[in-house]
């Protein structure tokens, strides 16, 4: 089969999709277009690059706005949307090119969307996502507010309230500004909320995960398949030295700020390592997200070691405490490895991943972009000293094994492939 992956350019969008590619690689043409600054990176896989240039992504600069609707209205009109019609026009060239048997995209290359409400024929779509579900609740609760499912009446009342605002600050401006777009190509407007659209029009939607750390949506889409968690790719990140001569009766808390929200260690990872100072009983872990570690404004206390990366699939097992802003790629490597987590990250998808952390009983939400040192020492030593926590995220890791990602996965794949060419009405 040939297949055409087509990934945004953002790291923790861009590394589900080259798990994939890997993937699929072993039997499979694998092209996968993106942003040319990840050229290296895809090819370095084994993967066959396209260059796909008007993305807006690698000049966006972060709107100097607190985390909220303002900041996520402006980041989905820069980064996700004004580029769709380019994108759209690139995925067209690059099916005349390549002939696709499949076309596989993340969940934020709106692209996409153009084909699904096109008419004409094209090859079968699966998406696959980045984040959390973010479908339309049957408690009314807005997107993007990390909010726990509604309780009772009051609950969903409240819920209602903010939900109005949310709308009309952020899901309202977002479809116009999709609708606008897609009417210039000469297409029909979303059929819903341009969430509920990325999620409801790809003839399969991959949800890695297990539906174990997900709210109930009531009816899902058909289409949507839960996978697990997604294979690992690319060349191997070597172990520290100080790894392999650790203390083994110490436990080991890891603490990231991932790959993208790291701009400034003040907000987590140096107050993590300020909290745990004085804990000779723990080794406190933290990793950079590929910056350098002269970043650290800090000198590392004596308990404490870092890194720029690190193999999570390697030393998660060993890990005791997970302290995150809330990626999801990390936050879903922890589950499947039974470790619990203490979660501060409200930019993004971050106050959604964080909810259910503290829905599902895994860990602690601080429900903060900019926990204290004090709030942060609380909040840790409340989820290493109470096994409710470690129960859970067990739990949790149980459901993962159940579910083998690469099988589902290509079972999907295959499935998409047998089909003939598609037309939407």
């Amino acid at each position: 089969m040939k297949i055409l992956i087509a990934a945004t350019p953002l790291i923790g969008h861009l590394n589900p999709l080259i798990a994939i590619g890997s993937l699929l690689a072993s039997r499979d043409d694998v092209v996968v277009t993106t942003d040319p600054a990840f050229a290296g990176k895809v090819e370095h896989a084994g993967l066959r690059f396209a260059p796909c240039d008007d993305f807006g992504s690698a000049s966006y600069l972060e709107p100097d706005l607190p985390p909220g609707p303002e900041r996520w209205t402006h980041e989905f009109e820069r980064r996700f949307i004004a580029p769709m019609p380019a994108q759209a026009a690139r995925l067209r060239a690059l099916i005349t090119h390549e002939a696709p048997d499949v076309v596989i995209a993340g969940s934020l290359f709106l692209g996409v969307l153009p084909l699904l409400l096109d008419t004409r024929p094209r090859p079968p779509i699966a998406t696959v996502n980045v984040s959390v579900l973010f479908l339309d609740r049957p408690d009314g609760a807005p997107v993007g507010m990390g909010l726990p499912p509604a309780r009772d009446a009051a609950d969903r009342a409240r819920y209602a309230l903010l939900k109005a605002g949310m709308d009309a600050a952020f899901v309202n401006p977002v479809r116009i500004q999709a609708d606008r777009r897609l009417a210039e190509l000469g297409l029909p407007p979303l059929p819903a909320s341009l969430t509920q659209s990325i999620v409801c029009l790809p003839d399969v939607f991959l949800q890695p995960g297990v539906p174990d750390f997900e709210y109930d949506f009531s009816n899902l889409p058909e289409t949507l398949r839960f996978v697990g968690l997604l294979p690992n790719h690319g060349a191997a990140v070597p172990l520290p030295a100080w790894w392999a001569t650790r203390d083994p009766t110490k436990r080991v808390v890891l603490v990231t700020q991932g790959t993208l929200a790291n701009a400034d260690f003040g907000e987590l990872v140096e107050p993590t390592l300020a909290a745990l100072a004085d804990r000779d009983d723990l080794l406190v872990v933290a990793t950079t997200g590929g910056r350098p570690l002269a970043s650290l404004k800090a000198p590392l206390p004596a308990n404490a070691r870092a890194a720029t990366f690190l193999p999570f699939d390697a030393i998660l097992p060993e890990i005791d405490l997970l302290v995150t802003n809330g990626g999801y790629g990390s936050v879903s490597q922890a589950l499947a490895a039974g470790v619990p987590i203490v979660a501060a990250g409200l930019t993004e998808d971050k106050a959604e991943v964080a909810a259910r952390i503290g829905w599902s009983g895994v860990g602690i939400n601080l429900a903060t972009n900019t926990p204290s040192v004090a709030v942060l020492r609380e909040g840790i030593d409340r989820t290493l000293s109470d096994p409710s926590f470690a129960r859970r995220a067990e739990a949790m890791a149980d459901a993962y094994a159940a579910r083998d990602a690469a099988q589902a996965i290509l079972t999907e794949i295959n499935a998409l492939a047998a089909r003939p060419g598609l037309e939407r009405v």
